[in-house]
């Protein structure tokens, strides 16, 4: 394993204030099956990272562990400097972390409205209602419709809205860009910068290795169910041989 740096130089040794999220040492498993091999990065508040790496890697795993959707993990989960490897998934969501998962997760019966209103805020939300229709206009245009009525696009633009009207300030994202148009693409990128212009916190799984460099602050490599490496984006050019090696990108 290579000896991999868990944050930034710019936080090192000046920060006063724990890093929005702290993951060590994490294991988890689906039954039997050993997935996370002692999971260790962090985040500091206001930044974008991202996990990279293969399929099966343990990315999403990690995001699921950090929600305790998994029953099965050791280790430790901080948010904020507090402890929560032992809270139930609905109290995480309480603390302000806010999941998309892959499969985006919206009631397809629910209108887009329903959906928006249906989990309950946990923090004032850092960006208004106005504010996130104007990040993504087709919501507004369809609020009346079915989940089941929407592009894969529109879905992706409703789960994202749905945690941030939530007020939560830690976002879990998790291939946000997969299968969607160049167009919406763009328009999830666009969002996301604006979101950490906002403040908020995102860890972000991504195939996408060109969107990932786009948003991102830090890469941090997973492979075999651990960081393996941790890439500034600004130095990701320098590193493009081990991204290579890494991701075959």
């Amino acid at each position: 394993m290579t000896g991999a740096p868990t944050t930034d130089a710019r936080h090192a040794g000046t920060a006063t204030a724990p890093p929005m999220l702290q993951v060590r040492d994490l294991h988890a498993w689906y039954d039997e099956s050993h997935v996370l091999h002692s999971m260790t990065f962090e985040v500091a508040a206001g930044e974008t990272v991202t996990l990279l790496g293969r399929n099966g890697a343990g990315k999403t795993t990690t995001l699921k562990s950090i929600m305790s959707i998994l029953p099965t993990r050791t280790g430790s989960i901080m948010l904020q400097g507090r402890e929560t490897i032992g809270l139930a998934a609905r109290a995480i969501a309480r603390l302000g972390v806010g999941y998309v998962p892959e499969e985006r997760g919206i009631y397809s019966k629910l209108s887009v409205e329903e959906n928006l209103f249906l989990p309950p805020q946990v923090r004032p939300a850092q960006l208004s209602l106005a504010e996130i229709f104007d990040l993504f206009p087709n919501l507004r245009e369809r609020l009346k419709s079915p989940g089941n009525r929407l592009s894969g696009g529109e879905q992706q633009m409703l789960a994202i809205a749905r945690v941030l009207r939530t007020g939560a300030p830690l976002l879990l994202l998790d291939e946000p860009t997969e299968g969607l148009a160049p167009v919406i693409i763009d328009q999830i990128g666009r969002a996301i910068a604006m979101l950490k212009r906002a403040g908020l916190t995102i860890v972000l799984v991504e195939q996408n290795f060109r969107f990932a460099a786009s948003v991102a602050d830090r890469h941090y490599v997973v492979e075999q169910g651990q960081v393996i490496d941790m890439i500034p984006n600004a130095e990701r050019e320098r590193h493009a041989a081990k991204l290579q090696k890494y991701l075959g990108i």
